[in-house]
């Protein structure tokens, strides 16, 4: 069973969430960060949140600005806005009593709570799923359109089906994001979960990642997935790897 729910982002418009709620008894809660354009009904963000709610974790997952049920433009976005929405939804989720113990991001969204842990109340430990190490990775994905973003200030993206304005500011913003000094300092477990086939982010990112990273710190093969997670079983089983290894972080504060 889901909750819909709605909180201010950290600049104003109001972002849409589902809480996926325990079916039985509760361990803990948590929040889930989607990838770059994809949403909080991506399979990957989807499918994990609800295999962890039937384990006990209940999950609140999000429409970045301006994606899906979010209000605002996704264009006034950026990487920092990704970090800083993150942080907010952790105090919604405090407000409302159910505090979150772990932070969890796939791709884009992984990379945005590595950066976001430290500052992000109640959480004790951190999952990234096929996360790249370098935010600008996702730069190959809008390189079509970058000679007019510096030219004119903006361009029109084709993604999905739709269109999106693609601003300097946004790709300024991520080209300036640099996480080796946050995984470094992060000072909380984490969770690396990647394929070794994953066409899209490749698997020596998580390898740096693991690299960067101090102890207590565990990497997971996602063998035979692909980057999406949208193959049969691919991301319920990623949900039950990080229920059973989130059994350390939770419960008792």
């Amino acid at each position: 069973m889901a909750e819909r729910v709605s909180f201010p982002s950290s600049t104003g418009p109001m972002l849409a969430g589902s809480i996926d709620l325990p079916e039985g008894p509760v361990r803990g809660w948590g929040v889930f960060s989607h990838g770059f354009t994809l949403g909080k009904n991506s399979p990957a963000a989807s499918r994990i949140c609800k295999q962890l709610a039937s384990d006990g974790i209940g999950m609140l997952r999000f429409d970045a600005l301006g994606l899906g049920e979010s209000e605002g433009d996704w264009g006034d976005g950026s990487f920092t806005h990704k970090v800083d929405d993150i942080i907010e939804a952790c105090k919604f989720m405090t407000e409302r009593g159910t505090p979150a113990d772990i932070l969890i991001g796939h791709s884009f969204g992984g990379a945005a709570v590595l950066a976001a842990a430290r500052q992000a109340p109640g959480v004790r430990a951190v999952v990234t799923v096929g996360a790249p190490i370098d935010p600008v990775h996702v730069e190959h994905q809008y390189d079509a359109c970058l000679e007019q973003v510096f030219a004119e200030g903006s361009g029109q993206w084709m993604v999905g089906g739709r269109t999106l304005t693609l601003k300097r500011a946004f790709v300024e913003d991520v080209r300036a994001a640099h996480l080796h000094d946050k995984i470094k300092a992060l000072k909380m477990p984490l969770l690396i979960l990647h394929s070794p086939t994953d066409n899209t982010v490749g698997i020596e990112n998580a390898s740096a990642i693991f690299r960067t990273a101090r102890h207590p710190r565990s990497f997971v093969s996602l063998e035979g997935s692909e980057h999406l997670l949208t193959g049969p079983g691919q991301a319920h089983r990623a949900g039950r790897i990080i229920g059973a290894w989130a059994d350390a972080y939770l419960g008792e504060r």
